[in-house]
């Protein structure tokens, strides 16, 4: 069987990956300890993001022809790749947050929603909160009015109770 052909499994998982994925990170990863790597890992897992470590020139392979196609400059050096299919940050703001403490792993670049960034465009990227944390926010914005009318209606309502001074 020829090199090609054993190698195209691997280029057609990357290609299901990126299949449908609202983002793809490039990161470097070399010198992660077992126990960081585990936690990281889990992390990602419980939040819909695959994390998987390929070749270099399986990953040009695959994401040739395609959105994806920006992360070919990013694929030097040992290389992992974070996807996720339902949040478009979620990959650069959980990998961001572990860089913060370990300081061999480092966000190259990547593609969110067709565009592709650098590494510092990533890091601005990884600052956005999550859907649900920018919906409950908006929310919250949302109920603070009505809280504080509800309030106000109600101190209207027990003063109601009392006298009031006769119009003359």
């Amino acid at each position: 069987m020829a090199k090609v052909e054993l190698k195209q499994p691997i280029v057609d998982e990357i290609k299901g990956l990126l299949d449908g994925a609202q983002a793809a990170v490039t990161v470097q990863y070399l010198g992660i300890t077992v126990d960081q790597d585990t936690k990281l890992r889990k992390e990602l897992r419980e939040n819909g993001v695959s994390y998987k470590v390929f070749k270099n020139t399986l990953i040009n392979r695959a994401v040739a022809g395609t959105e994806f196609e920006g992360i070919v400059a990013d694929l030097k050096g040992s290389t992992a790749l974070a996807t996720s299919k339902t949040d478009a940050t979620a990959p650069a703001r959980i990998i961001a947050k572990y860089a913060k403490n370990i300081e061999c792993l480092n966000l190259k670049g990547g593609v969110v929603e067709g565009t592709y960034y650098d590494a510092a465009g990533m890091t601005q990227i990884a600052a956005v909160p999550s859907r649900e944390e920018l919906l409950s926010r908006f929310l919250g914005s949302m109920q603070s009015p009505i809280t504080n009318f509800a309030r106000v209606l109600n101190q209207i309502a027990e003063k109601g109770g009392e006298a009031a001074p006769a119009a003359e």
